[in-house]
């Protein structure tokens, strides 16, 4: 994917991000999250995962996108408007509920989990539109606001979390602390890159 994105093509990517490879069984995959439990991650995965949409904004003219349709319909509505109409690659990356999460509200939940991933700063929503910095305007739509919820709370609610702290309780606590400080470090990266992206 990184070469389609790297030839300055005219192509639209959309990509659900369950944070492991669902279609194989739930293997870890370089996007399983710091103490997630998944197949070869018995004992929670213990690196971060890697971030696609800070690798695409990295190029400078890609169009890119996190959204969580349960957190936010129009700003979801919104970001497949605006990568469609871009002249250029575009990529949108949806936070997407899956079944090996082992969510404890049920999958027929999976838009209120959602929301409670952006609430509890799991994930981030946000536009990257190289236009706007064109025009002379910040190309940088920060959409979600800073965690209103535990983090804690939240990553108890799936299975693959919470069999951890009961399997390896002490492992599982410094991982779960890695996890929250990685994710309160991508909404201040966010926030940063906001205001390095505001026109002078």
């Amino acid at each position: 994917m990184d070469h389609v994105i790297a030839s300055g093509e005219n192509v639209n990517i959309f990509v659900f991000d369950t944070e492991v490879y669902s279609n194989t069984g739930g293997q870890a995959s370089k996007s399983t999250p710091t103490g997630a439990v998944a197949q070869f991650a018995a004992a929670g995965k213990a690196v971060k995962k890697k971030s696609l949409a800070q690798i695409a904004m990295a190029y400078d003219y890609v169009y890119v996108a996190q959204v969580a349709m349960g957190s936010n319909f129009q700003q979801t509505l919104n970001a497949i408007l605006e990568a469609e109409s871009y002249d250029g690659p575009s990529i949108v990356i949806a936070y997407s509920p899956c079944i090996n999460h082992g969510i404890r509200i049920g999958m027929g939940k999976s838009i209120e989990q959602m929301k409670n991933a952006v609430d509890a700063g799991y994930w981030n929503t946000f536009r990257y539109d190289p236009r706007l910095r064109e025009a002379g305007k910040n190309p940088l739509t920060l959409d979600s606001k800073a965690p209103s919820a535990s983090y804690n709370d939240f990553i108890m609610g799936e299975v693959r979390y919470s069999s951890l702290a009961r399997a390896f309780p002490d492992r599982a606590k410094d991982l779960f602390a890695a996890a929250e400080k990685e994710a309160a470090d991508r909404y201040e990266l966010l926030v940063k890159q906001k205001e390095m992206f505001e026109p002078k």
